[in-house]
């Protein structure tokens, strides 16, 4: 059987990671070729992961020695939020990525929360109840030796430039063809369907497929096709960001930390070559040169420090494949990197495209059911970053107190979640019920709920009584992580011996 040609046209991390998810794949049913142009850069704005990027590496058979010390990665156990909240005790919380190493702990802090919630004076921060916070709080590696019977969950940090590099490298060995040209213009064919892409020479490339990797410049899915862009910017108001690089540290750590600001957050990344600061921000409430001062005192960065500021337009296509095109990455959308859900986002969509055809299921009803999935899980992540916002503290800015009030749009399944939390409902259970349990789970919604202090004012609250307590132990829970955590070794030690076993294999 002759093979059907696809053409990928762009780079960059989403480029390169569709490649080798489909060659590793479809290859036997594709010609694959990637087509970019060397003059054009990345934008590599978030440079951070959920443990989506961990099951990539892992479906590509490519091992942690081999990547990651050549893209100065380091290990990542959550994100800590400083100062979103001016809650006494909820002024900073850890959102740690979920393993099911916590189920019990994670049980305990869903009963303290019911409690709190009804005013009751239970311990209910977040922090205590996860043990990758533990592993945060003691710079400790989430990778546990062969004998630990606990599986950890955790993420990457990670130099964008370096791992899109990596897996160009990786994917041209393993058989996909690469093109280094400009793609100036599409040719639509008779029946609306992309027929060739057209480079800067007049230069026809044909295929039965494209992705479009084009970034921002959505080339193929705006240009050529059309499709509308729905922004989220009534929901996120953030459509700016300043970005500087400081020394790295001698002790890496393994999480990154987001700091509210007085006009949006800044994120601090830490990879083994660098420490990088970066701050999304409103350019409704300040300028580039007030928000670039303003990230340099927080990063306490001197004159000298290279600085790179970048717009975003923050928002998702109305469908993603349209025809014969399927658009990942930036051209298909982008939410601030608050929670760095970018890669997993475009993971989901090279999965769910390639199940699809795989499955025969190319047809017009498949490909509505392909698109209104992509577009719940962007709607469900702009849900769930929207409620930092929502429920911040702060009063120190009218950026901070218009937040708190927006009178932009909630939908109907975050309104849900709202009234079910005030009025001590089952938030587990309508999570399940309303299908929003994919893209953050339960324990994601209780730690950023509890983690914010969102709780009747500590004032008069009653105190617990001996039913109340049910079987949460929380010294035994600090203890049991006292315990196992004897078993990690440091992150800076992992990272270490990464090397070692790098430079070995190569």
């Amino acid at each position: 059987m002759k093979k059907k040609k696809l053409i990928i046209v762009g780079g960059g991390t989403a480029g390169w990671m569709a490649a080798l998810m489909l060659q590793k794949s479809v290859a036997d049913f594709w010609d694959i070729e990637l087509i970019e142009s060397s003059k054009r850069g990345i934008i590599g704005v978030g440079e951070g992961s959920t443990p989506a990027l961990k099951n990539f590496f892992d479906e590509v058979d490519i091992p942690e020695e081999s990547w990651m010390p050549s893209c100065r990665a380091t290990y990542k156990t959550g994100i800590t939020f400083d100062q979103w909240s001016a809650k006494a005790g909820f002024e900073s919380y850890f959102h740690p990525f979920y393993t099911y190493f916590d189920r019990d702990h994670a049980k305990a802090l869903v009963h303290h929360s019911l409690l709190r919630r009804a005013g009751k004076d239970a311990h209910a921060h977040p922090d205590m109840f996860s043990y990758n916070h533990y592993l945060a709080r003691k710079r400790l590696s989430p990778v546990p030796p062969y004998h630990f019977p606990f599986d950890i969950q955790y993420g990457y940090h990670f130099d964008a430039g370096l791992l899109a590099q990596f897996l160009k490298k990786t994917a041209v060995e393993r058989g996909v063809n690469h093109t280094d040209t400009l793609i100036t213009d599409v040719q639509l064919g008779a029946d609306g369907q992309i027929a060739a892409v057209i480079d800067e020479r007049g230069e026809r490339y044909c295929a039965d497929w494209f992705i479009d990797c084009s970034g921002f410049a959505a080339l193929l899915i705006d240009d050529a096709l059309g499709i509308p862009f729905k922004s989220y910017a009534d929901s996120l108001w953030n459509d700016s960001a300043v970005t500087l690089a400081m020394p790295a540290e001698d002790e890496p750590a393994c999480e990154t930390v987001s700091t509210a600001l007085k006009h949006g957050w800044a994120w601090r990344i830490p990879l083994q070559s660098r420490v990088g600061y970066g701050y999304v921000y409103s350019s409704r409430y300040t300028s580039k040169e007030d928000a670039e001062a303003e990230l340099r005192e927080h990063a306490a960065a001197g004159a000298d420090a290279e600085v790179r500021h970048l717009s975003m337009n923050v928002g998702r296509r109305e469908s993603h494949w349209v025809k014969n095109c399927v658009a990942v990455g930036l051209s298909q959308g982008f939410i601030e990197p608050l929670e760095a859900t970018s890669l997993a986002l475009t993971q989901q969509t090279i999965s769910r495209f390639i199940h699809a055809f795989k499955d025969g299921n190319t047809g017009q009803g498949f490909v509505d059911i392909f698109n209104r999935a992509v577009n719940r899980s962007y709607d469900d992540v702009r849900d769930y970053i929207s409620v930092h916002f929502l429920t911040n503290s702060r009063t120190d800015s009218t950026y901070w107190i218009d937040n708190r009030e927006n009178p932009g749009p909630v939908s109907k399944e975050l309104r849900a979640v709202f009234n079910c939390w005030f009025d001590s409902g089952d938030l587990p259970g309508l999570l399940k019920h309303l299908k929003i349990d994919g893209a953050y789970s339960n324990h994601s919604w209780h730690y950023i709920l509890c983690g914010m202090g969102v709780f009747p004012d500590a004032v008069g609250l009653n105190p617990l009584v001996e039913e109340d307590r049910g079987n949460v132990d929380l010294e035994r829970i600090s203890d049991f992580f006292n315990r196992c955590a004897i078993n990690h070794e440091s992150h800076k030690e992992a990272l270490e011996k990464l090397a070692i076993g790098s430079a070995v294999s190569n």
